[in-house]
């Protein structure tokens, strides 16, 4: 699983180049406006909530990524664990082999005395 930064522009403005005078509010529309200059209600309305929106939608891209990341360590915990687990049970009956295996050998040559 891989997570690449992106970058979003949120309003229809960048920063005016070093040569250029910025203008009052210190940017620049980039391309053509998005709304009407006859329907100044749009403007402050739709803007706003655009802008909260992405914002919004940024978030829970946020937090979906983080849902994800936590799934892929726990399931690479989960992996790790029952190989250790695996690992642990087959040590245990080695030992326990042994142990048997040493026992009835201390039996037969008991018999032999």
């Amino acid at each position: 699983m891989t997570q690449a930064i992106t970058f979003t522009q949120l309003l229809p403005i960048v920063a005016p180049p070093a040569e250029e005078k910025p203008a009052p509010g210190g940017f620049h529309r980039a391309g053509a406006s998005l709304t009407s200059r006859r329907d100044p209600h749009c403007s402050s309305t739709s803007f706003p909530r655009q802008l909260a929106m992405q914002i919004w939608r940024s978030l829970l891209e946020s937090e979906a990524a983080e849902h994800g990341a936590r799934m892929t360590a726990m399931d690479s915990a989960t992996k790790n664990a029952n190989e250790m687990i695996g690992r642990l049970s087959l040590q245990y009956n080695r030992a326990r082999q042994a142990s048997i295996t040493k026992e009835l050998m201390e039996i037969v040559s008991a018999r032999r005395r």
